[in-house]
């Protein structure tokens, strides 16, 4: 065992981790990563958070990492960093499709693999002799993980490792995606040197040749822009990712244009903002929205992905569009490359200054004959409800009564309070319900909805929880019953924790009712089945009862079945009232739906399909 002040490969790690304001690392331990959380716990404040399964601890990590970007200060990007530690392949390759998640959607991970000692190294390769969990291909691990992350090392030489360690860290902050970090197990006790100085992102140079390049981009939008007029803005990922909602405020505020957002980068800012007018989704949107997003003059698409969840088969760029994106910048057929986002928001708004755009597109459509509502205002009031007709549930019934939920009762009855709750969605059906909730407060939702792992949510509560403590946010979780089986032991997660997330799991009666849709949508339209829909139908599960399963009586969960508007308004009133034992612990909610419901997001694959 090192002394207090010797410094060590694993005390160098778990410093690291503790300069960039990591508190908790997750995981599922091994005899080969022992010895560093051993280490860890010794020597800093950060702290171990044992889950289930690997991969609920990489989607743990992945939201971690979201809220504490959002919430750390725009001129700190280094602390929006998350780690999650595994044991060698087994472990590994468990972890690997959540990192994999991360390195699509630019979330800053540090994945540690606990790998065989050198020594074992060297005696597989003198007389072939495997050990636990080795593989035959010694690089089997690093390969793998150099197709999800920016940089992965092996660290087997003491004397190398805090050089390897530090140029991971900082490819991690720079380029905001995964790294990987495979230490041999007798590295852990092996003195190195002492870390020396903060880690920090290094960002691109901006040269006089940028400038020349960022003037011509700007100078092709304004032309664009006052060619064809009437425009409105898309806000994407990126403003998220790179902490650019000031930028995006000051844009729409000084033109005053109005502006959506892709689902991914729902509650940017406050969807109470006036100039908000709701979530494009392509096909996907509501149609009132695509409607009015179609039919303005240009769009302008700022630190937008072309993803199939957000355009879902539209055309993403055409003459009419400006998108700057992915460190380039398209305005029509025109290409300007290495623009980046931040650099191009406040140079536009200055090539437009003193003009200003204020349409409400709403409006306009239904001047040109659209069959929509009068204002923007109108049409986002008209998606809450406090009583959804009928009696039984259905998903826009659901969301439309959660939504008022979320206005008017969970923050005690004045719109201006901070809600006690950030919202994850999860996957398909839950992902195209809950896209049109309105989000009070910025970063107030979290969905992951370009990679698309179902299951996500429930992991991702366990890192909504433990990361958004000061102020204290209450996860509430909406996920779909098959997303659900694939990762409900997570729950134990939230109990162990003592954690109080909400969630909703969506029982449409068995079915993965998104891969029918996709696959044969006539279903919906009442026709017999065509034969393709039965590798879609679940085991059915008594969900509600989980919370038994889970829970103790020293550390309980409460279950419920929830099949009308009035069992929702009952639990929604409980949630509504702080003083409410129901809210010192986590919450499981079965929402009984038909097989036949789908969200009216998805009206448009009918249709199409169905004539």
């Amino acid at each position: 065992m090192s002394s207090a002040d010797e410094w060590t490969v694993g005390r160098y790690l778990a410093t690291r981790l503790e300069q960039l304001g990591i508190r908790h690392v997750f995981g599922v331990p091994g005899d080969l990563l022992g010895p560093f959380l051993t280490i860890m716990q010794e020597t800093t404040a950060v702290r171990w958070v044992g889950t289930p399964t690997e991969l609920g601890a990489g989607y743990a990590a992945d939201a971690y990492a979201r809220v504490r970007l959002a919430d750390a200060g725009a001129d700190q990007p280094e602390q929006g960093v998350a780690a999650v530690a595994v044991t060698y392949s087994v472990g590994a390759f468990n972890l690997l499709n959540a990192v994999g998640g991360a390195y699509v959607e630019d979330v800053p991970l540090i994945a540690i693999n606990g790998a065989p000692s050198y020594e074992q190294w060297l005696n597989f390769q003198a007389v072939g002799l495997l050990t636990t969990h080795m593989s035959p291909r010694r690089e089997s691990n690093l390969e793998v993980y150099r197709q999800v992350t920016v940089d992965a090392q092996v660290l087997s030489n003491p004397g190398l490792a805090p050089s390897q360690i530090d140029s991971a860290i900082t490819a991690c902050l720079t380029e905001r995606k995964p790294v990987y970090l495979e230490v041999m197990e007798d590295l852990w006790h092996a003195p190195c040197d002492a870390p020396q100085g903060r880690l920090r992102a290094h960002e691109r140079p901006f040269t006089e040749r940028n400038q020349a390049i960022l003037d011509k981009a700007v100078a092709a939008a304004a032309e664009l822009i006052t060619r064809l007029g009437t425009p409105i803005v898309w806000a994407g990922e990126e403003l998220v990712r790179h902490r650019l909602e000031r930028e995006l405020l000051e844009f729409v505020e000084a033109t005053e244009m109005q502006f959506c957002t892709t689902v991914g980068a729902k509650s940017v800012v406050s969807e109470r903002h006036p100039r908000f007018a709701g979530v494009y989704n392509g096909k996907a949107s509501l149609p009132e929205i695509r409607e009015t997003f179609k039919n303005a003059g240009c769009r302008i698409g700022l630190g937008t992905w072309s993803t199939s969840k957000n355009l879902n088969g539209e055309q993403s760029i055409g003459d009419d569009w400006i998108v700057a994106a992915r460190g380039g910048v398209s305005v029509g057929a025109l290409y300007f490359p290495d623009v980046q986002l931040g650099h191009f928001v406040p140079a536009l708004q200055t090539a437009l200054a003193g003009r200003t755009f204020p349409a409400d597109h709403f409006a306009l459509a239904r001047e040109a004959g659209l069959d929509v509502p009068a204002t923007t205002a109108e049409f986002l009031d008209s998606l809450s409800s406090a009583h959804p007709d009928g009696t039984e549930l259905t998903y826009d019934g659901f969301f439309e009564r959660v939504n008022h939920f979320l206005e008017h009762q969970a923050t005690g009855g004045d719109p201006q309070a901070p809600s006690p709750f950030t919202v994850v969605s999860d996957a398909a059906f839950a992902l195209l319900g809950s896209m049109n909730l309105r989000i009070t407060e910025r970063a107030g939702y979290l969905a992951q909805n370009s990679w698309l792992s179902i299951g996500y949510s429930v992991g991702a509560a366990t890192g909504v929880a433990l990361g958004r403590q000061q102020p204290l946010k209450r996860p509430l979780v909406f996920v779909g019953d098959g997303s659900f089986q694939e990762i409900c032991q997570e729950l134990s997660t939230h109990v162990r924790h003592h954690l109080r997330p909400v969630v909703f799991v969506l029982d449409n009666e068995g079915f993965y009712g998104i891969e029918q849709m996709l696959v044969s949508p006539c279903y919906y339209k009442g026709r017999p089945s065509d034969g393709a829909d039965f590798y879609n139908v679940l085991h059915p599960w008594r969900y509600e009862k989980l919370a038994e399963v889970f829970g103790s009586e020293k550390d309980p969960m409460r279950g419920f079945e929830l099949s009308t508007h009035a069992e929702l308004d009952s639990l929604l009133a409980d949630l509504a009232d702080p003083d409410n034992d129901l809210n010192h612990a986590p919450v499981l909610a079965r929402v009984r739906l038909s097989r036949h419901d789908y969200p009216r997001a998805l009206q448009y694959k009918v249709d199409e399909n169905c004539p």
